[in-house]
């Protein structure tokens, strides 16, 4: 079995609350989105996983196509669509690689998501494929928001937490890993292998794939920092204080100065 398509197997429904367990990225996430997006229109949330973005989409009113390459988290959004009563509003739950479309027409829609594929393809031809993809489907002037990780944040993750990242527990390993981007967890069923970005490395490589850069944000930035403990300060002193945490975090995201240490970024770019 592909070990994306293993390690995510295994997560199952766990990948849904993901986000409601660490729900700062998707906050951030939401807010950017919703910024850029049409009004109205078709929209492909590609790599989607169990479909938490793409039913929050569906829940406003969006037409949506979703696609991953585990079938375990294409059930899972099919059900989760059932659930939450918007599964009229999607015109497709597909199993596929976002390296290979072959099913989605050419400028089929008005803004496209990929918010996972791109950390798991460690090859070079294969992240140029997925982007190129997502080129040909999306409709011209169309938005795209893509995710990436963090090279330099991983390394910071390393740092502090060695025994948790191995093989990056002594400094050899994370001195080659700053220079080619390439992660692979030596404890079985740890985090699936990855590759990380530099930032500077993100809006050239998906301008010579025929976007426009439009923003790039930290979808964590300096909330990674932050302990369960700390977060817990804050929302203990009461709903509105903690909505001006997040406010002021929403806010720092697109300061170029901390994108490294987010652990996930969130490039905004338009099909040309």
């Amino acid at each position: 079995m592909n070990p994306v398509i293993e390690y995510y197997h295994s997560f199952g429904e766990r990948e849904w609350s993901r986000l409601d367990r660490e729900p700062l990225e998707f906050t951030v996430n939401w807010h950017y989105i919703k910024r850029y997006l049409p009004l109205s229109g078709r929209i492909l949330d590609n790599g989607a996983g169990p479909g938490k973005y793409a039913i929050a989409l569906a829940q406003e009113g969006y037409r949506m196509t979703l696609t991953d390459i585990t079938p375990k988290l294409v059930q899972i959004a099919k059900e989760k669509a059932q659930e939450h009563g918007v599964e009229r509003l999607f015109d497709g739950f597909h199993e596929a690689d976002a390296t290979h479309l072959s099913e989605l027409a050419n400028d089929s829609f008005d803004a496209s998501l990929m918010l996972g594929p791109l950390y798991h393809l460690q090859n070079e031809t294969d992240r140029r494929t997925a982007v190129e993809e997502l080129h040909r489907v999306t409709k011209k002037e169309g938005y795209v928001f893509v995710a990436f990780r963090s090279r330099t944040n991983h390394a910071l993750a390393s740092l502090r937490s060695p025994i948790q990242w191995k093989p990056n527990d002594h400094m050899q390993a994370i001195q080659d890993f700053m220079n080619d981007g390439i992660f692979n967890h030596t404890d079985e069923g740890r985090y699936t292998g990855a590759y990380f970005f530099n930032v500077e490395e993100i809006n050239p490589f998906m301008e010579s794939n025929g976007f426009e850069s439009i923003n790039l944000i930290g979808s964590t930035n300096i909330g990674t920092l932050l302990s369960e403990d700390q977060l817990s300060y804050w929302k203990e002193k009461g709903p509105e204080e903690y909505a001006q945490l997040i406010d002021f975090l929403i806010r720092r995201a697109e300061d170029p100065s901390l994108l490294g240490i987010s652990s996930h970024l969130l490039y905004i770019g338009r099909k040309v």
